[in-house]
């Protein structure tokens, strides 16, 4: 990463990661604490952000507490930033079998699309001010279905759909909002996928570059379309799978 991206391209930017405290997002969020940018991340429980308080590779970002299934409590959190230049909106959830229940079914799509469309919202006009970009959260499920977690899967097509147009509603603002797609990415969250051979042969097997994804994976990718080398890119779902989805 430092050889990739010059070291002053983030410094003191302010940058909001929501679902940042874990995962993919405190992977993203490390990435720009590394180039110099002022960062916060922001997790659903106060234990969450406790544990990313205590996480090495977070030192130095600022931590909170945040429900985006709260109208109220969103706005609040991004008004009390000073400033914002960067948006990534990684929280989200899964609830692999429940999800066939239309109430299950609803509570994902109510934190993984409709939360990111009220983090976006609320942050509209400090990003305007700051010619900032928002990068979202999408999946190799907003490409194809899922017969376990149809509320996932349904959740980020829709985010796919929703950041291709805010892309367009944003574009007047000066607001650049794009979209990386990870693929099987090695978490906290994927232990169980991973110790288990007969799910992660098949896994491996499609994916041509033959591995597990990491955090850094997707980082890299998030820092490009944030920065000013990505200028003439938006509404773009980039997916960041190794090459799962072409085979």
């Amino acid at each position: 990463m430092t050889a990739t991206f010059d070291s002053r391209l983030f410094h003191d930017q302010p940058v909001l990661v929501v679902g940042g405290t874990s995962g993919i997002g405190a992977g993203i969020a490390a990435a720009f604490l590394r180039q110099g940018a002022r960062v916060a991340v922001a997790g659903a429980t106060a234990s969450e952000g406790e544990s990313a308080s205590a996480d090495p590779q977070l030192a130095g970002a600022q931590c909170l507490q945040l429900d985006v299934r709260d109208d109220e409590a969103v706005r609040a959190c991004i008004d009390a930033l000073p400033s914002l230049h960067v948006l990534v909106n990684c929280a989200g959830v899964i609830r692999r079998g429940d999800e066939l229940d239309p109430a299950v079914f609803a509570q994902v799509l109510d934190i993984n699309l409709n939360g990111t469309m009220r983090t976006c919202a609320a942050a509209r006009e400090k990003l305007r001010a700051s010619g900032g970009s928002i990068i979202n959260t999408a999946s190799m499920l907003s490409f194809f279905g899922g017969g376990l977690v149809p509320g996932y899967a349904a959740s980020k097509g829709g985010v796919a759909q929703l950041t291709k147009s805010l892309a367009i509603a944003y574009a007047a603002d000066g607001i650049r909002v794009n979209a990386v797609a990870p693929g099987w990415i090695a978490t906290r969250l994927t232990d169980a996928l991973q110790a288990d051979p007969a799910r992660t042969e098949p896994i491996l097997a499609r994916t041509p570059l033959k591995r597990w994804g990491r955090p850094e994976d997707i980082a890299g990718p998030v820092m490009f379309l944030a920065s000013p080398a990505a200028a003439f890119v938006t509404g773009v779902i980039l997916p960041v799978d190794g090459g799962y989805l072409i085979t």
